[in-house]
């Protein structure tokens, strides 16, 4: 069976933040993920992760003002700065609370906006975070998000993400592989999970349509479970769905899936 990290960003989003901690272990993840530590002081954020036994995978850099709609910066020529500040601010965090990979957003192409000139500053950006976050003993991630949910998203495709990767020739950067928006973009989960299985770092879940939890769609998740143990996959699987009701009335997938 995987090791399975409740992403609480999504679940558990009918209580505050910092009180998800006591709910996802009570439900018996040891594991969790989440979007962005920065708006709590990192200790606050250390305290409930200790004060209930929970291990923390992964969580992003800074992204730009989510809260208007921005989903990263990384492509973003004029934002190189920002960016660059942001990497340090993350380590910062990321130290504070044991996590050992960090996830770049990719960000949305500005309409217009010249491809090589995006994927200029993709790289440059990617070489410098690699570098940094080496120096700290961390690995970088890149993900790959359909563009039926965030239109205009500049990394799109495993075969993109694995390209840029190959330029950036870093030995801590990774491919974070969410099945969902590979699902919707590309399909063929399994095949490429095993080909590409060597520079995947975290594999992220949710069913499609939806993105609900497993079993509520058109992915099989029993089989991809099953997969993932035979092809050797070691790393957490990131549960990042959108309750279909709530959290805990739709938790019965993990007996029902992961075994």
């Amino acid at each position: 069976m995987p090791k399975f990290a409740a992403n609480l960003s999504m679940l558990f989003t009918e209580v505050p933040f910092l009180d998800r901690f006591e709910r996802v272990a009570k439900a018996g993840f040891t594991a969790v993920e989440f979007l962005f530590p920065y708006a709590f002081p990192v200790e606050e954020i250390k305290a409930r992760l200790d004060a209930h036994g929970l291990k923390l995978v992964l969580h992003n850099l800074p992204a730009g003002d989510w809260d208007v709609g921005e989903r990263g910066i990384a492509c973003l020529p004029d934002r190189i700065d920002e960016f660059r500040d942001g990497v340090g601010r993350a380590i910062v965090y990321a130290k504070a609370l044991g996590v050992g990979q960090l996830n770049c957003l990719a960000g949305k192409a500005p309409i217009g906006a010249a491809e090589p000139t995006l994927r200029k500053t993709f790289v440059g950006n990617l070489k410098y975070a690699a570098a940094e976050l080496k120096a700290a003993g961390l690995k970088l991630l890149i993900e790959p998000i359909n563009t039926f949910d965030i239109p205009g998203f500049y990394l799109n495709r495993t075969a993109q993400a694995l390209a840029i990767l190959d330029e950036v020739d870093a030995s801590n950067a990774f491919l974070q592989y969410d099945a969902y928006h590979m699902q919707r973009m590309e399909g063929e989960l399994a095949a490429t999970i095993e080909k590409h299985l060597a520079r995947i770092a975290h594999i992220q879940i949710a069913d499609n349509p939806g993105r609900h939890e497993p079993g509520t769609g058109e992915i099989d998740h029993g089989f991809l479970f099953r997969h993932l143990d035979k092809v050797g996959y070691a790393g957490y699987v990131g549960c990042e769905y959108k309750p279909a009701t709530t959290t805990e009335a739709g938790l019965g997938w993990r007996q029902r899936l992961a075994h």
